[in-house]
């Protein structure tokens, strides 16, 4: 497993995560939860894509996001898409892009 997807699972497990509105809104669309989709970070075994951002409102010039597949508890695959990003010293996993179901 890695280190960034590890410090991705110690942020989302500490609590440390936000949603976007976007990330919100495909929640709702889709009848997810947000505990659906902490599930999903927590039982994933790899980032399956990381992604440079091409943003205008990105803060560093080199930010990265990444694409997780998993599933929850009850096996419902689901796609999310964020950023690890340090606040008040620590990580936190901001959802960012999307959080929908998988296909």
């Amino acid at each position: 497993m890695s280190d960034i997807l590890i410090r991705i699972k110690r942020a989302v497990l500490a609590g440390r995560f936000i949603f976007s509105e976007k990330a919100i809104l495909e929640l709702n669309t889709d009848g997810l939860t947000e505990l659906d989709v902490v599930e999903s970070i927590l039982n994933a075994v790899a980032i399956y894509k990381k992604l440079r951002s091409t943003s205008p409102m990105r803060i560093k010039p080199k930010e990265y996001l990444y694409v997780i597949q998993s599933t929850n508890l009850n096996g419902l695959p689901i796609y999310t898409k964020g950023k690890l990003t340090r606040k008040d010293g620590e990580d936190t996993y901001y959802f960012l892009i999307s959080s929908k179901r998988g296909q």
